[in-house]
């Protein structure tokens, strides 16, 4: 889809909305990342930190020790870097029929969102690549089901961390193909997940939030023709458009309902000074 003159999505720099994640889904915005150099400092600072403890022989949970029950198993640092790859592949048993490209970009966006907030260790590396995936619609092919969101989406996550990894398969000119060749041919080139990246991208309710976004907005768009249709039932029945008057609606403290009666007030252009010569029920 070609974007004319769209406003920039600048990842790092705004909060999202749900009609963001609607319109990068869609392919209808482009999406940027945050160039502030403080911003990519703040990335980078959490990633060091990170490093400064664990070569201080710190404990960290998934880092230096094993995950869930293997928590009380030690991981030697030599050894960080291959548990972080490790599992992703691990959790790449995801089932089902693969989410669509529009749902995998609003996962893209809504874990390349969260991850951008600095708490997480991943380093500035890590964005970049999210984000000239979302730039290209070089977008993961996501299993539907293995994954339940309790401890965060692991599964459909781990497709995530291993497209970044150049592994796996991806929507890219409406084929699927593998990542790391699509990957090469944009000109991205696939890293190797430092330790705690792949958890700080697999732990997490990303999935689950850009399908409650997507869903919002698609539940959004059916009340507003919902209200259209109203609008039109009431005109051609004759109807009394003083009913949508937005003081009526004013009475009661709820913003929905007074949203939906302005949009039908809209609709039938609704003149409070006008005078009903039908019907008054």
């Amino acid at each position: 889809m070609t974007i004319h003159n769209e406003p920039v999505i600048v990842v790092g720099a705004q909060r999202l909305s749900p009609a963001d994640v609607w319109a990068v889904a869609q392919g209808s915005r482009p999406v940027a990342l945050e160039s502030a150099p403080a911003f990519r400092q703040r990335i980078e600072a959490g990633s060091s930190r990170l490093q400064e403890r664990i070569a201080g022989g710190e404990r960290i949970y998934g880092v230096t020790t094993g995950f869930g029950e293997s928590v009380v198993t030690e991981v030697p640092v030599h050894l960080t870097d291959d548990l972080a790859q490790n599992l992703v592949r691990f959790h790449g048993c995801g089932t089902g029929a693969a989410f669509s490209e529009a749902e995998a970009a609003a996962v893209l966006l809504a874990r390349t969102a969260s991850l951008s907030a600095g708490w997480s260790g991943v380093r500035f590396e890590v964005l970049e690549r999210l984000t000239a995936l979302l730039q290209q619609r070089i977008l993961p092919v996501i299993p539907s089901e293995g994954s339940v969101g309790a401890s965060g989406d692991l599964t459909p996550l781990s497709y995530v961390a291993a497209v970044v990894m150049g592994e796996r398969e991806v929507y890219s000119g409406s084929k699927i193909v593998p990542a790391g060749e699509a990957m090469r041919a944009a000109g991205i080139t696939p890293i190797a997940l430092a330790p705690k990246e792949s958890l700080a991208i697999m732990n997490g309710t990303s999935v689950s939030v850009a399908l409650t976004a997507l869903a919002y907005e698609r539940a959004r768009w059916l009340a507003r023709l919902a209200a259209a249709l109203t609008a039109l039932a009431s005109d051609v029945t004759g109807g009394n458009p003083a009913h949508f008057d937005p003081r009526i609606f004013a009475a009661k403290p709820h913003p929905g309902q007074m949203l939906c009666a302005a949009w039908i007030a809209a609709d039938i252009e609704y003149d409070p000074k006008s005078v009903h010569q039908g019907r008054l029920q």
